[in-house]
């Protein structure tokens, strides 16, 4: 199933969460790699939008406040050499908004990437 292509990528989860530099579960250094900073946010959200949001989303689970969905893909990103990718988000029951929640490196997409060359 598809997610809608309005769905909300909060500015402040990708500046104030997935850019910023975290003494726990940091992910700056991750999308680095691939040219993403705080600088250049912009970019990570389009792309985030025009690369995985275009893809096919997996039903998760079912919770109190909404469905949730990934989406798995790869990023290419300013340097372009993509990273493996999986994208979480949730349509809220209350608002049928859906937003986006969170992102972090596909280890199941890299191994299979690994394995297959």
């Amino acid at each position: 199933m598809r997610l809608p292509e309005d769905a909300i990528i909060s500015p402040e989860k990708l500046k104030g969460y997935l850019l910023a530099p975290r003494k726990r579960n940091d992910k700056s250094k991750w999308l680095d790699q691939e040219g993403y900073n705080l600088e250049n946010w912009q970019t990570l959200e389009n792309d985030v939008r025009n690369q995985l949001l275009t893809e096919d989303a997996s039903f998760l689970e079912s919770s109190a406040y909404g469905d949730l969905y990934e989406i798995r893909g790869t990023l290419k990103g300013p340097a372009g050499k993509g990273l493996p990718v999986c994208t979480v988000w949730m349509a809220e029951t209350a608002t049928k908004i859906t937003k986006f929640i969170t992102m972090y490196p596909d280890k199941r997409r890299r191994d299979h990437e690994t394995s297959a060359v």
